[in-house]
């Protein structure tokens, strides 16, 4: 990396330009190789790392490092590098695409915010009696019976552990064993956890473990927070498609962020589904000889 890489640190789902969850985002990473990639995300010491380069397919391409591998998606590090790109007079319409190792997604710009597109989703559930479910809620530091249903893989493009719990006490009292959780995640091909609760208003209210990636708990998961909803919406409430969720208000410091799901609903099932909400530049830093 011969010359210096400026690292915007942007905070995906803010609420009120504070709180949400920081991103580092690098506009111009064609030259980089993945090494140095990955060396630039371990430095950020951030839950995620965009970098941008030139795509064929789509506007943009996005890859996305935590600072120990790569991950096909992230879905804060997504809102806050589109959010930057329309601020700097990159995108001028409402309308934008990502290319990602997978596949290229929709961008799109509304008054609430930047929101990205998310695959129809699946669901690979567990019973409520099963030996797994037991090791989960073990794992979490809880019983299961503060289940309110039984625990499901579900994906919109990264696979999470999605499960509702009975009240915003057994949420808020979850002490995960995080090396169970590291080797759980594993077995069951999931990128993390992400218990959460269903509040008085409609809305949720949710936490996010992802020690296998060395992340123990981060403040705004767009890639759950999709899963999350079409969850709800698939066991428990068929009939409501807008979700609500708010994230990191029960973390050490707090850093409360607010994410939007909109679910796309046909033939009595998702298709697809927008997630998404606001975002703050909060400031760069320039990186030399990293990797």
């Amino acid at each position: 990396m011969s010359e210096p890489v400026q690292v915007y640190i942007v905070h995906g789902f803010t609420m009120d330009d504070e709180g949400g969850n920081p991103a580092g985002v690098v506009l111009n990473a064609d030259a980089l190789s993945r090494r140095e990639r990955q060396a630039i995300a371990a430095e950020m010491a951030l839950s995620e790392t965009a970098f941008f380069s030139h795509s064929d397919r789509a506007d943009f391409k996005v890859e996305f490092y935590t600072p120990n591998r790569q991950i096909p998606h992230c879905g804060h590090a997504t809102i806050a590098s589109f959010f930057l790109l329309q601020q700097q007079g990159h995108i001028k319409c409402p309308l934008s695409s990502k290319e990602t190792i997978e596949d290229v997604r929709k961008i799109t710009f509304a008054k609430d915010g930047v929101f990205m597109e998310q695959k129809k989703p699946s669901f690979n559930t567990f019973a409520e009696d099963s030996e797994e479910t037991a090791v989960i809620a073990e794992a979490l530091g809880t019983k299961s019976d503060a289940f309110a249903n039984a625990p499901s893989v579900v994906s919109t493009g990264n696979p999470w552990l999605i499960v509702q719990l009975q009240s915003l006490e057994a949420l808020k009292g979850l002490s995960p064993d995080f090396p169970k959780l590291e080797t759980l995640s594993g077995q069951l091909g999931t990128i993390g956890f992400y218990p959460y609760v269903l509040m008085e208003d409609g809305s949720l209210k949710s936490r996010m473990f992802a020690p296998l990636f060395g992340i123990e708990e981060e403040s705004a998961t767009g890639t759950a927070a999709g899963p999350c909803a079409c969850y709800h919406q698939h066991f428990v409430d068929p009939q409501k498609h807008r979700y609500d969720i708010y994230q990191g208000e029960l973390m050490t410091p707090p850093s409360p962020s607010h994410l939007i799901a909109r679910l796309n609903v046909g033939a009595g099932e998702i298709q697809n589904l927008m997630v998404g909400g606001q975002a703050a530049l909060k400031g760069t830093r320039e990186l030399a000889n990293v990797g």
